[in-house]
């Protein structure tokens, strides 16, 4: 039985299926209706820059506190939810999704950490909005479980999130930051592993924020602990509280007043600090990073309470961990950009006499600077572990303590390892997933080379047996190879693909398990990572190509990967669509704005589209030395000629854009998607206006509840649909862009080299 689409019934033809396109252009022109009636005023603000005139229309945008910008974003979410709810599959959507995301789904585990012959996890419930912290005894994820917190008995509207958490020593107590509304403002609080109570201390407030996030060391006696705090109101001035992040100590069972400053009074305004510490000999070891650009300087506390500087920042130093008998392994990329592991001794921190163990290789060593569950360098009792870039999977490879290789835990091909947990000896616990396999916990012990499955729920979803991954190529502008990874359900017509991306701060693009996704491949549109520069898929170089004045890298590589797969036939002409997430937001407004003719719908979330303001939010100020400033006459050219916002041309029509933000971002301002949203619609597009969709609850995404998560893919999946013509399990809608297509689908042959 034929069912309505878009509103209308279709008409059974003798030869022929012929879809009515007037439903679908009455919905497109009443959101064009409701925006044309709200009042986008333009108030030219003109900034120089080394003698260039920079018009900016909509700077009154940019402040939240002014009652006409709250009412103007109002105005704009309610004429998006006007058009979002209208789309006529978004209830199919919806249905699927939750399916998906909670009855489909069962207990899932994730980052691990073991302490005191306990292990602790977070569990996620298919039907829980937040996780639980729990723990097992033993180094295994099995058996009786004890709830040390349960987020939803915390705050069952589930808007209260996990910032991070840190077991002591013995395993007796866990601390742990929970923020509020996606704010990522940590307030920290110790409790007892045992019966779930916080002890007496009271809370300690500003351990973390978005800006350089937070961390927590504790004493080899659990006594105690390090950890980051920022400038309490009254400290500093209200615009600098999100910067000057500093380690101090606090003794259990004291007033927080009275915890002593260890580290920080002359680290930069901007350093976002990490902890460890070795329980054996006392030592505590800071890793302070410059901003977000991947540059890092250690100290190293001895027990006395000396710190001691080694290295500086440009050095090219990654990581440094301890080992045993007091000897440290420093990760380092210093005349090896693909990075090596040196070891040197603890006592004097004299890198003259240290050994190179583990020599640069043809693969990559990981970059981990906001992977704290994916370490790039795990140290047992007489084995090394270290995380390998292969281009966006990742493989864990184990040497002796000498670097003499040792056989490492096998993995499927395109896959990815996290959560690489020590639990005695020469054992570790990781998760392995891929693309198309949940992630699932293993047991490997370097010393027999053994691996076995953990016995433990993982997560209900199954394994995508009938869906292929293959792996291409693109060339870039300048010639350089892009990978691309293209899944796509076998035996359905491929009918359309989202082409997604990152590039930037040497974060790579790794095969993750998204079961959201499942949803597009079976309705035929298939789902492709692009491995941009920028990253870190190919080590220090791969990124440095992909920052500061060489950004332009990075939207020609997302050009030419999408041009290719147009090119090869892996879409049909017409049906591409592009997504991007923070720095993917600015990727897809870069070229959005570069090439307005090449995807058929856009969806951007939480993105930087104004690239000559970004560092004046607090944590555009952390992102300096990875974008630049526009106090740099060079830096500025480059940030201005790719600047989603200042590149958008009046006399372009654009394809259909939905923009998302959260009211509470405090990574990316919320203004970045108004002013954008703003200049695009006083510009043509092609079919409906550019929609903004903010959340009032939420900010740049960590800790959303899982029904806001399927809010918020239902709106983005209908609109990616409904832009491109694709109704749920129905032939499309007639046209794409205006131009009536052929009802016959297309489907690419899959290559020999297909990985399933």
């Amino acid at each position: 039985m034929l069912k309505a689409v878009c509103g209308f019934a279709p008409v059974l033809m003798a030869t022929a299926l012929s879809w009515p396109q007037h439903a679908c252009a009455e919905a497109d022109s009443e959101v064009e209706r409701c925006v044309s009636n709200i009042n986008t005023s333009v108030s030219t603000t003109t900034d120089r820059y080394f003698g260039i005139s920079v018009a900016d229309p909509y700077r009154w945008l940019e402040d939240w506190s002014n009652r006409a910008v709250q009412t103007w974003s109002e105005q704009q979410s309610k004429c998006a939810r006007q058009h979002l709810d209208a789309l006529p599959d978004a209830p199919k959507l919806r249905s699927r999704l939750s399916q998906l995301l909670t009855q489909d789904r069962g207990t899932s585990y994730s980052n691990a950490k073991f302490h005191g012959g306990r292990m602790f996890v977070l569990r996620r419930s298919a039907d829980a909005q937040q996780p639980s912290l729990v723990w097992f005894e033993g180094a295994d994820i099995s058996g009786t479980s004890h709830v040390v917190l349960d987020l939803m008995q915390f705050d069952p509207s589930g808007h209260t999130s996990l910032d991070w958490y840190v077991p002591s020593t013995d395993g007796e107590l866990v601390a742990i930051s929970v923020s509020s509304g996606g704010s990522e403002s940590g307030s920290l609080q110790v409790f007892n592993a045992s019966n779930g109570r916080p002890i007496d201390d009271p809370p300690i407030r500003d351990v973390s924020k978005a800006t350089a996030g937070g961390d927590l060391a504790w004493s080899g006696d659990s006594s105690g602990f390090f950890y980051t705090r920022y400038p309490k109101k009254g400290e500093r001035p209200d615009n600098e509280l999100f910067f000057h992040q500093q380690v101090y100590y606090h003794e259990l069972g004291t007033s927080a007043e009275k915890d002593t400053l260890e580290l920080g009074s002359w680290l930069p305004a901007i350093a976002a600090i990490r902890l460890q510490a070795d329980a054996a000999s006392g030592r505590v070891i800071a890793r302070v990073q410059n901003g977000d650009g991947g540059q890092f300087r250690f100290f190293v506390r001895d027990a006395k309470g000396s710190w001691r500087p080694f290295g500086d920042f440009g050095d090219g130093h990654q990581d440094l961990v301890f080992g045993p008998d007091n000897d440290l392994f420093l990760v380092t990329r210093a005349g090896a950009p693909r990075g090596k592991v040196v070891r040197l001794a603890a006592t004097d921190l004299d890198l003259t006499d240290a050994e190179t163990v583990v020599h640069e290789s043809d693969q990559a060593l990981t970059h981990n600077a906001y992977e704290g569950d994916a370490p790039t360098i795990t140290v047992t009792a007489n084995a090394l572990f270290l995380l390998y870039q292969l281009g966006g999977p990742t493989e864990l490879r184990s040497f002796t303590l000498s670097g003499e290789p040792r056989p490492g835990p096998a993995t499927a091909p395109m896959s990815q390892v996290s959560s690489v947990t020590a639990v005695g000896g020469d054992e570790v616990i990781l998760t392995i997933e891929s693309f198309v396999t949940p992630p699932h916990w293993v047991r490997y012990n370097a010393d027999t080379g053994q691996t076995a499955q953990v016995q433990a729920e993982i997560d209900g979803s199954q394994p995508w047996d009938d869906v292929t991954v293959e792996r291409d190529f693109a060339i870039s502008a300048d010639g350089t190879r892009v990978p691309v990874s293209i899944l796509r359900k076998r035996d359905v017509p491929t009918r359309g693909l989202l082409l997604t991306g990152y590039g930037g701060f040497g974060i790579a693009g790794l095969p993750s398990f998204r079961p959201p996704v499942r949803v597009l491949l079976e309705q035929g549109i298939a789902y492709a990572v692009a491995n941009l520069r920028g990253g870190s898929e190919f080590g220090a170089l791969w990124h440095r190509q992909g920052n500061l004045e060489n950004k332009q890298n990075v939207f020609d590589d997302f050009i030419a990967v999408a041009e290719h797969l147009l090119d090869k036939n892996h879409v049909p002409p017409g049906k591409l669509a592009i997504m991007g997430t923070s720095n993917g937001g600015l990727l897809v407004g870069a070229v959005l704005t570069q090439k307005p003719q090449l995807a058929q719908a856009v969806i951007a979330r939480v993105g930087i589209f104004d690239s000559l303001r970004h560092e004046l939010d607090p944590n555009g100020a952390f992102n300096v030395p990875e974008y630049g400033t526009v106090k740099n006459e060079s830096q500025f050219r480059a940030l201005y000629a790719y600047s989603p916002y200042h590149n958008v041309n009046a006399n372009d029509a654009y394809p259909p854009v939905l923009m998302l933000t959260g009211a509470n971002d405090n990574r990316v301002n919320p203004m970045h998607s108004r002013k954008m949203v703003a200049r695009m619609q006083a510009a043509k597009h092609s079919r409906v206006p550019p929609l903004l969709r903010t959340t009032g609850n939420t900010g740049h995404g960590l800790g959303k509840p899982t029904s806001v998560w399927i809010e918020e893919l239902t709106d983005e999946y209908s609109f990616l649909m409904h832009s491109l013509g694709i109704p749920y399990d129905m032939p499309n809608c007639g046209y794409a862009n205006g131009t009536k297509l052929s009802l016959g689908n297309s489907q690419r042959v899959s290559s020999p080299n297909s990985l399933t």
